[in-house]
């Protein structure tokens, strides 16, 4: 009996001594960002980027651009005061990923044209005054390469661009 529980006993500190091995920790980043105290919005709530047609015979990258004005607004009447903001797209309808936007074919549902979208400026600080008209310039590029055996036909998208702070 009396060896039964030295036994136990040093079982005991042998398995207590090796669960205190297991332990482990992790590093837990912690971030924050205070916006302005301001507002922004777009004149229009529609733009189009229209790539036009594009010529399979003759491949080459096509750019489109389009642009809509911005303004930003500090709250309390304080115009000469800073807003930041920030500019982002969702990617598109029909994204193959992050920043991999997609334009769909109208009636073959399985065919798709890859293109690039950029904003510029995509953020910036300015001054809190609703009065002057800012630009957001949109472009994009559809490469020769994606569209030279696509098959024929209207490709189309919708990218929903937001404006914060």
């Amino acid at each position: 009996m009396k060896k039964i529980l030295i036994a136990s006993i040093i079982l005991s500190i042998f398995l207590t001594a090796s669960l205190s091995y297991a332990a482990d920790s992790n590093v837990v980043s912690v971030t924050a960002t205070v916006v302005s105290r301001g507002t922004c919005w777009f004149d229009s709530s529609t733009s189009a980027l229209n790539f036009g047609n594009l010529d399979p015979s003759n491949p080459v990258d096509v750019n489109a651009s389009t642009s809509v004005i911005f303004h930003c607004r500090r709250r309390f009447l304080f115009f000469w005061l800073p807003v930041t903001f920030f500019i982002g797209d969702d990617d598109g309808s029909y994204e193959n990923g992050t920043n991999a936007n997609r334009m769909r074919h109208s009636t073959i549902t399985t065919e798709y044209l890859p293109y690039s979208f950029n904003l510029n400026p995509d953020s910036g600080t300015v001054t809190g005054n609703p009065a002057i008209n800012r630009t957001l310039n949109i472009s994009g590029t559809v490469s020769g390469v994606d569209y030279q055996d696509a098959a024929m036909g209207n490709y189309s998208d919708t990218v929903v661009v937001s404006i914060v702070p």
